[in-house]
């Protein structure tokens, strides 16, 4: 069918809105009309050519939306459902076996590389292929292809331009601490970074009942978010010349865990410093140069873990925030501001420069 969807044709270019073709869904595949998207700071680094990405592909992974059709093959989900879309996976390998999809041996090919398992493209402009399965669904678009493994059902009740944007950023920051970092009552954390990870991350911390809750960040603005959001301190590091003794300050002993979803190589090598005995460093943020002091892990027996998306098993991670949410623990909605789809390269640099914490495409439904 015809859609029009927001193509990234060259590296670090604006997207462009065109009319493309979209496969018909293959026998396990649904078609998704979409009504919200959120937007994701990965979505702007794929559009810079970061990793495997191939011109021209379809960005956008946090589709909310409803299904039109679905393939023979798919059991659980029928058109009418409302669905929020994650990140795809194969649901074969040994690690989504074991139920911990978010470290799929075909990862890379189903989320950077936009591609079918099978190496075919779903869309095209005339004779052009067009890549259309960025992390499985390419929901920069008026309607997506996705798998029933990548969907998770919702009642027709939740509002999806709101819920679209909890189902990457939100998870990865809940997840890391609800499941991967040593947090819980009379703990202390701190988070490097507050934006939409970091903020989520803030609000797991306060509902899993963290003692201290330490915001550090360079803007005001989102210090003041986090402390609106569970935070119990805040830590301007543009002007605190030593990061790593403020937070021993407030911790007295310094942190349990510390969330890093900045990638900058100086809050990394302060954040060792700050931790307690056996205290762990969680990083989410990759992109800047690594500055963990290896040497200084074996004193004290703290630790370093990569987080890829809150250790998510498939929509399991997002079925939760949606009932933390529920139960008035999880405020993600103060983050949301909504742009209509058609202002899609306004709501990517708003993201980039910190003018929206958490930018959501709604799409036209007529």
């Amino acid at each position: 069918m015809k859609v029009t969807a927001a193509v990234a044709r060259e590296r670090g270019r604006p997207l462009s809105l065109e009319d493309i073709e979209l496969d018909d869904p293959r026998e396990d595949e649904i078609l998704v009309r979409m009504v919200a998207c959120g937007v994701c700071h990965t979505d702007a680094k794929a559009r810079d050519g970061y990793g495997s990405v191939v011109f021209p592909l379809v960005l956008g992974h946090e589709g909310a939306g409803t299904i039109v059709e679905v393939g023979p093959r798919v059991r659980d989900l029928a058109p009418g459902d409302h669905v929020l879309l994650v990140s795809d996976f194969c649901g074969r390998c040994v690690r989504c076996r074991a139920g911990q999809t978010a470290y799929c041996d075909e990862s890379a090919l189903r989320t950077f590389g936009a591609i079918r398992p099978d190496g075919s493209t779903r869309a095209r402009k005339g004779d052009e292929p067009v890549r259309a399965s960025f992390f499985g669904q390419s929901a920069f678009a008026t309607h997506a292809l996705a798998s029933e493994r990548n969907a998770l059902k919702v009642g027709v009740g939740v509002p999806l331009e709101l819920f679209a944007a909890t189902t990457c950023g939100m998870v990865t920051g809940a997840g890391a601490v609800l499941d991967v970092l040593p947090v819980g009552p009379g703990r202390s954390i701190a988070v490097l970074g507050t934006g939409t990870v970091g903020l989520a991350a803030i609000m797991a911390a306060r509902a899993a009942g963290a003692s201290k809750i330490v915001a550090v960040d360079q803007k005001q603005s989102r210090l003041e978010h986090a402390l609106a959001l569970g935070a119990t301190h805040a830590i301007n590091s543009g002007t605190t010349h030593d990061v790593a003794h403020s937070l021993r300050a407030i911790t007295g002993r310094g942190c349990d865990a510390i969330l890093d979803t900045t990638g900058a190589g100086d809050l990394q090598r302060a954040a060792v410093g700050a931790l307690d005995v056996l205290g762990q460093l969680g990083i989410v943020g990759g992109g800047g140069e690594p500055g963990v002091p290896l040497g200084s892990l074996m004193i004290g027996g703290k630790s370093v873990r990569g987080i890829i998306q809150g250790d998510a098993s498939g929509t399991l991670g997002l079925q939760r925030l949606l009932e933390l949410h529920e139960a008035g623990v999880f405020p993600f909605e103060r983050l949301v501001r909504t742009y209509p789809f058609e202002r899609v390269n306004d709501a990517l640099e708003d993201s980039l420069n910190g003018e929206t914490v958490k930018p959501v495409l709604v799409f036209s439904q007529s």
